[in-house]
């Protein structure tokens, strides 16, 4: 399968220091992507670098085999993307308006808007939050607000920074229940990154683990993490002392409400 997108000699730095030093990564079509590593090793940087959010020092960046010139990515190109951050920065108005701005800024009918706003309200199970002001809502509700504006633009890649890290652990488990079911309907390819293992051992297929700059093991999740490589075992086996009967199955780690 062609990746979707794909890096080569990607390089950044940034206060005189380099944060990213990539030879090859690609992303296939269809992929759910879990990018993880120590703190400063890179992770945010990698997913602005292919979300086109930042722009490399030196190398070249694909999508769907054309290069993207470096700084100046299309407008069409842009919109085939969506983020969501950890902190949803949602803006002020109500659910309905923050879920509908991506459609209303592409301007698409108001009649195509409404109706699916409310099927994106649905899947996301907001409906009765249409009106609340959405500086007012929970933090679950937010971020569930969040990811419906970034999935109703219909993206060809959705990347995701740490989503779930500032939510309460039963509104976590809920949370992202829900949206591996939503993700798996809707065939998005999707880049993860968590610091948390058992959010990536959960809702990702692939992992990249990233260690100062530098993807050092890629390979199908429990793989991975079932046979780590020198450059990640120190990294992962802190992790075994949290879920250390993750490591022990073929299953990943199950979610228990």
């Amino acid at each position: 399968m062609k990746p979707l997108i794909e890096l080569k000699n990607i390089t950044y730095r940034a206060h005189d220091k380099n944060i990213l030093s990539i030879p090859h990564f690609q992303i296939p079509e269809g992929e759910l992507l879990g990018i993880m590593g120590p703190n400063g090793a890179g992770k945010s940087t990698l997913l602005k670098v292919m979300a086109l959010l930042d722009s490399p020092a030196s190398g070249e960046i694909l999508y769907r085999g054309q290069a993207v010139p470096n700084g100046t990515p299309s407008l069409d190109l842009r919109r085939k993307f969506s983020v969501a951050l950890q902190q949803s920065l949602l803006l002020e108005g109500t659910v309905y308006q923050n879920i509908a701005i991506g459609l209303k800024l592409r301007k698409v009918p108001k009649s195509v808007i409404k109706e699916k706003v409310n099927l994106w309200m649905e899947q996301f199970q907001i409906s009765h939050l249409a009106k609340k002001n959405a500086h007012f809502l929970s933090g679950g509700e937010a971020q569930r607000v969040n990811l419906a504006r970034a999935m109703i633009v219909e993206p060809e890649i959705l990347f995701l920074d740490e989503p779930f890290s500032a939510l309460d652990f039963p509104t976590k488990i809920k949370l992202m229940d829900d949206f591996k079911g939503i993700i798996k309907d809707s065939a998005t390819t999707t880049v993860f990154v968590s610091h948390d293992l058992m959010e990536i051992n959960y809702l990702t297929n692939t992992l990249a683990i990233i260690v100062n700059g530098e993807v050092k093991q890629y390979g199908p999740t429990q793989r991975v993490l079932e046979h780590p490589n020198l450059a990640t075992s120190p990294f992962l086996n802190e992790w075994k002392k949290f879920y250390p009967m993750s490591f022990r199955h073929e299953k990943p780690l199950s979610l228990t409400r």
